[in-house]
Order: C-alpha cells, then sequence, then structure tokens
C-alpha cells in the first residue's frame, strides 16, 4: 500500500444534483495542481478516468445514500485515491454484465478502470478508494 502521498484535498457536500460536477470539478482541479506544483505526469488518460470515476461513485451516493457525501483525494507520484463516505451501509455490487440492462453500470464502470478498489465498511457508513495510475504505462512495481 502507498503511504506518502504529495497532496490530499477533502471536500465535503450536501448530496444535491449539484453536488456531482461539483465533485468533478474539485478532482480535475486537484489534478492540475499536483501537475503543475509537484511536476508530476498526469496524463489526459488519467484525468478523464478521475473525472469518469468520481462522477460514478458520487453519482451512486446521490441515488442511493442519504445526506451528505465526503470525497478525499491523494496523489503520490504514481497514483490518484479518490476516497468517497456516504452514510449508507450497504455494500454496492457489481453485477454481471447484462447489454440489456439500463443504467446500474457505475461499479462495473469502476471496476474495470482502476488499478485497485477498496470498499470498506465504517461504524457509519461505508468507505470506496479507488486507485487511478497517473501515467499512461502504470509502472508494474
Amino acid at each position: 500500500m502507498l503511504d506518502r502521498y504529495l497532496m490530499r484535498a477533502g471536500y465535503a457536500f450536501g448530496g444535491d444534483s449539484g453536488c456531482i460536477s461539483a465533485a468533478r470539478r474539485h478532482a480535475t482541479a486537484f489534478l492540475e495542481t499536483a501537475r503543475i506544483e509537484h511536476l508530476l505526469p498526469v496524463s489526459e488518460r488519467a484525468r478523464d478516468l478521475t473525472e469518469l470515476v468520481v462522477s460514478e461513485l458520487v453519482t451512486n451516493v446521490f441515488k442511493y445514500a442519504p445526506g451528505p457525501v465526503l470525497m478525499e483525494l491523494r496523489v503520490t507520484d504514481e497514483v490518484v485515491d479518490i476516497v468517497v463516505w456516504d452514510s449508507d451501509p450497504t455494500v454496492p455490487a457489481t453485477r454481471a454484465s447484462d447489454p440489456g440492462r439500463i443504467g446500474q453500470h457505475g461499479m462495473e464502470i469502476v471496476k474495470a478502470v482502476t488499478e485497485e478498489l477498496f470498499i470498506e465498511q465504517e461504524p457509519v457508513g461505508k468507505r470506496i478508494t479507488a486507485r487511478i495510475a497517473l501515467a499512461d504505462t502504470p509502472s508494474l512495481a
């Protein structure tokens, strides 16, 4: 587990529909700051996948968990971690692929595009951590 973060930022959202776009904007700004201030190799792919994962995770909170959502972003020289907490203790399930199903593909998408995905139940709610490589070709170390 990587434990040396060069930069961290936390955000709290009220859980209304505007929280999804606000979370994406914060994630984009966070990665831009990491790129400029820490000279990190944030690829276009990493930026796009981060926006996608943030959007999927925060949308799930908006749809299924009442109340606030907390998001923390953490970056090392190789990865960005997206951590989302909500008040619902139900762990989201990745459903079997079904091309006929409309919607409910969010966790499938998140699982497919991340390096690692951790879901932890908390005393109140749950915490989901998604890890994305900053470079286009992730290191195998």
